[in-house]
């Protein structure tokens, strides 16, 4: 970036101006350091955010998908990146959680891609809410295909009274891209939300979650 004019620097400009004033292409830039023969580190920050849909879809981005972006290859900046990414999803995921996690359904899904959006694999999580819908505690607790044979309703149970949970909110993953509630997604809603209603938990909602969006069966009508 020295080739570039001192006060259109990235480096400089944030000094002198403030992290604010900088564009999310010199902030990445300013991360990447070096670009590749040819390729100013500008340029390669712009094409990163081009192809990967921005800041929240680099949240979002898994360490295998930078391999591929040309100038990521060797693991030491790969590294530095998606450390960074890492802090990123634990700040927003930290502010979330001091927050009522229920007070606005896309607040919900928000969390949810947090957690769940960048996976490779399907998981099947909770949200374990008290009675004025403040989370007591987010966890994984299967991984694998979903069906009613790999979610054991006991154990789900079993972690709502342990937490003394008054709602939980079901969560999965569909690293395919589409969101849509499958007959195993809504035949394991209505067995885990008979289980549950059994010790006065309700199930508020089931969300699934996919790379950039999410899919409430509530809102669809489905719970």
């Amino acid at each position: 970036m020295r080739d570039l004019p001192t006060e259109v620097r990235p480096r400089e400009k944030l000094l002198a101006l403030g992290p604010a004033a900088l564009s999310d292409t010199e902030l990445l830039a300013l991360l990447l350091r070096t670009g590749t023969p040819g390729r100013h580190v500008l340029h390669m920050a712009s094409e990163l955010l081009a192809q990967f849909g921005g800041i929240s879809g680099l949240l979002q981005t898994q360490a295998k998908d930078l391999q591929r972006f040309k100038g990521l290859g060797g693991t030491a900046k790969r590294a530095e990146l998606l450390a960074v990414l890492e802090l990123s999803r634990r700040a927003l995921a930290e502010q979330l959680r001091q927050r009522p996690v229920l007070d606005s359904p896309e607040r919900v899904k928000q969390y949810l891609q947090l957690q769940l959006g960048h996976l490779g694999h399907e998981v099947f999580a909770l949200l374990l809410l008290d009675n004025q819908h403040h989370l007591l505690q987010y966890r994984a607790m299967f991984q694998g295909t979903l069906s009613q044979a790999s979610v054991y309703p006991r154990e789900v149970v079993k972690l709502a009274l342990d937490v003394g949970a008054s709602g939980v909110v079901l969560a999965h993953n569909h690293p395919s891209g589409s969101v849509q509630a499958s007959a195993a997604d809504k035949a394991l809603t209505q067995t885990l939300k008979s289980a549950l209603a059994l010790v006065d938990v309700r199930v508020l909602d089931h969300i699934i979650v996919a790379p950039g969006c999410a899919f409430s069966m509530a809102e669809a009508g489905l719970i």
